[in-house]
């Protein structure tokens, strides 16, 4: 089992390629907005937010009232930590909540929807699920946390279904009621490794953290560059510090042409590496990261096309926040927190919470239609039916039934191997190529496909 601490040139082969636009296959289905009252409380801890009253986050007169009995969710993720901070993913929660409501419920019925800060710790991730536990919540949907070894055998025994983790514990891809939306780190660490051997590197150096959690990941950059001979450099850093100096110099070392590093930290410690690397001043190092160590924000904050990642290759989940797929995540943004806390459309934790949502929509779109109650039991039964769930291009339709499992022991749920390779040009973060690449040959060990 392997577990994940949060913190990537030339194209693959055609055949490698899903292509959103191709044959109609990803539909985006049109969706009108309306505003809200505003978010709040959103990086409090374990917050809960009643359906119907005017001080709740999802209350108040905005919110249509429905028929039938009303459903719970949870979303959870940490806050005020310094270093693993996603407050927009149980903000977007809450907002998504007073969309949801807005438009008629889920399959007829009022949703309330309780946060939680899961603060980065086992104890608090175990108090946030065994909240989600007694407030008879019919799923945990689009959340973030490292600890699924605390939390998951909770929700397990509750019969809860894990919809949309960010992919950072190992019993998020083990787990029969985990339905992960992303490859998380395997995912994107063995893209990141393919996008480097695509771009001419010879040598590569991780910087990642000095965990178990991180040791995991040398194995997917390994099998990502083996079959082309490049050699991998281990590079430990701490989760936490104001000064990698010496972390930058061992990963750039000799600054030799065909020399790469790619960067496997959270968003803040990596820009404390990048300043670091910037002083540094390498003339022939490539760099490159995944999604989550880098975003726009990042890109931004260390001088975007005049610093250190200007032309820098990162290896997503999904397609850039420039793509139009994210239109109606920016709407319900607007519509809902005009007056709340801020969220960033573009980080990876608040996309993963969106697609989750968007999953937990058509699902229950699916229940209401055949006339179904939807439960918890229900809802597990909808997604593990292998019938595909169409996400509108954020990611290829998903599905977790037997058929689509990962041929793999330590992470069989991890059933979208799909990447998008992006590059920082003119100092915004854009699709290098179109459409996603699998990358599922990687995590299994498999050889390369000719």
């Amino acid at each position: 089992m392997f577990r994940h601490t949060a913190s990537p040139a030339s194209p693959q082969p055609t055949a490698g390629l899903r292509q959103p636009h191709a044959g109609g296959t990803y539909r985006r289905t049109p969706r009108r907005h309306r505003a809200g009252r505003p978010v709040a409380g959103a990086v409090a801890a374990l917050v809960l937010v009643p359906a119907l009253l005017a001080t709740s986050a999802c209350g108040g007169p905005a919110d249509a009232s429905t028929g039938g009995a009303e459903l719970t969710v949870m979303t959870w993720s940490p806050a005020g930590t310094g270093s693993t901070d996603r407050p927009g993913m149980t903000a977007l929660a809450e907002a998504v909540g007073r969309d949801i409501n807005a438009k008629g419920g889920l399959a007829g019925h009022h949703v309330r929807v309780l946060t939680c800060n899961e603060h980065n710790s086992a104890a608090a991730a175990t108090a946030c699920a065994q909240q989600a536990v007694d407030a008879k919540a019919i799923a945990v949907v689009g959340s973030y946390s490292q600890y699924g070894d605390s939390f998951m055998s909770i929700l397990e025994r509750a019969s809860i279904p894990y919809l949309g983790g960010y992919g950072l514990s190992g019993p998020e891809y083990i787990s029969p009621l985990s339905y992960p939306v992303a490859g998380g780190m395997p995912a994107l660490v063995a893209g990141s490794g393919r996008q480097l051997v695509d771009s001419g590197c010879r040598t590569v150096s991780l910087v990642r953290p000095d965990t178990p959690a991180g040791d995991n990941l040398l194995g997917y950059l390994s099998n990502a560059l083996k079959p082309a001979g490049v050699k991998l450099l281990d590079v430990k850093a701490p989760e936490k510090s104001s000064d990698y100096t010496e972390v930058a110099r061992k990963a750039i070392g000799k600054d030799d042409s065909g020399n790469c590093v790619t960067v496997a930290l959270g968003a803040e410690p990596t820009g404390n590496l990048l300043d670091s690397y910037r002083r540094l001043g390498p003339k022939n190092t490539r760099l490159a990261s995944v999604i989550g160590s880098v975003q726009q924000s990042v890109v931004d904050s260390t001088g975007g096309d005049n610093g250190p990642l200007a032309g820098a290759y990162v290896t997503g989940w999904y397609p850039p926040e420039s793509s139009p797929v994210w239109d109606a995540l920016r709407a319900v943004v607007r519509a809902n927190t005009a007056e709340g806390p801020s969220i960033d459309v573009a980080d990876s934790g608040v996309q993963t919470t969106w697609v989750a949502y968007e999953v937990l929509r058509q699902a229950a779109q699916r229940l209401g239609s055949a006339g179904r109650p939807l439960t918890a039991k229900t809802l597990s039964g909808v997604l593990d039916s292998g019938d595909p769930i169409d996400t509108s291009g954020l990611t290829p339709p998903l599905a977790w039934g037997a058929t689509n499992m990962l041929a793999s022991a330590d992470s069989p749920r991890l059933v979208n191997t799909w990447v998008t390779y992006q590059q920082v040009k003119s100092g915004r973060l854009a699709l290098q190529q179109p459409g996603f690449v699998d990358v599922r040959w990687v995590l299994t060990g498999a050889n390369k496909p000719a």
